[in-house]
């Protein structure tokens, strides 16, 4: 069922995170990384990074000899990637209606973008569209149960949601269903020294907007206290979880 997403919003969001991003995007490089093990030894021509933020991975695929595009809601995150790589094209685009054409780039690649696509199948059939017979699309997102200890923290709070809830796995496979593909999920749990810093890594990378909308308040002291108790830990760190998957569409 498709998610009431405002794109416009998620677009400021990024764009208030694209000067610092390149500091708190661990998780993101790591995700792709994962992804580039799934796609094994491939050695493609052309290449769309949609949702290429400040460019990391259009630059990898650049530097292995692909005519990469870059694609992105932000202006604010294709004015960073254009600095660090001129020689690189970008363009701002939804990955719901690709400014492509069909089977126009031998890989179609998403490191968590397309969890904030209102409607998962669309994103997906947009990408495998501008992908020519033969070629990959190769997708990283974010399941159910991530950032767990946040919801858990926050309800010992208040009844506000304070954070997005994925689509289970289960959603993910039904939106891959007719294309031939491979999909693994991996946990991969982030420890922080205290809650603030757990918070402001999600802050640093912009994944701040909330689907169901969010109200406008500073954090007290006394809510800070209550999530620290609240939060969970592990020898002294604060935990914060992703259920990340890992995709692989091959076109037939």
């Amino acid at each position: 069922m498709p998610l009431p997403v405002n794109k416009a919003a998620v677009a400021a969001a990024f764009g208030r995170a694209a000067s610092g991003y390149d500091k708190h995007a661990q998780f993101q490089r790591e995700s792709g990384q994962q992804l580039i093990t799934m796609l094994g030894d491939i050695s493609p021509s052309r290449v769309l990074d949609a949702g290429c933020g400040t460019g990391w991975f259009s630059r990898y695929w650049h530097q292995r000899g692909a005519a990469v595009t870059g694609l992105d809601l932000s202006v604010a995150m294709l004015e960073q990637a254009s600095l660090q790589s001129p020689a690189i094209e970008f363009l701002c685009g939804d990955i719901e209606a690709l400014p492509l054409p069909d089977a126009s780039v031998d890989l179609a690649w998403s490191n968590l973008a397309i969890q904030w696509c209102a409607d998962l199948r669309l994103a997906l059939s947009e990408l495998c569209r501008v992908t020519r017979p033969g070629g990959h699309v190769a997708f990283t997102t974010l399941a159910a149960g991530s950032l767990c200890e946040l919801h858990q923290a926050w309800r010992a709070v208040d009844q506000h949601s304070h954070g997005n809830h994925f689509l289970p796995r289960q959603a993910i496979d039904d939106a891959c269903s007719g294309w031939q593909y491979h999909i693994s999920t991996v946990t991969v749990r982030e420890r922080w020294a205290d809650v603030l810093s757990a918070m402001r890594s999600l802050k640093g990378i912009g994944a701040t907007h909330l689907h169901a909308g969010r109200a406008s308040s500073t954090l007290t002291r006394k809510q800070l206290q209550a999530l620290s108790l609240a939060w969970p830990q592990e020898a002294g760190e604060y935990l914060l979880s992703y259920q990340l998957i890992v995709g692989v569409i091959t076109r037939e």
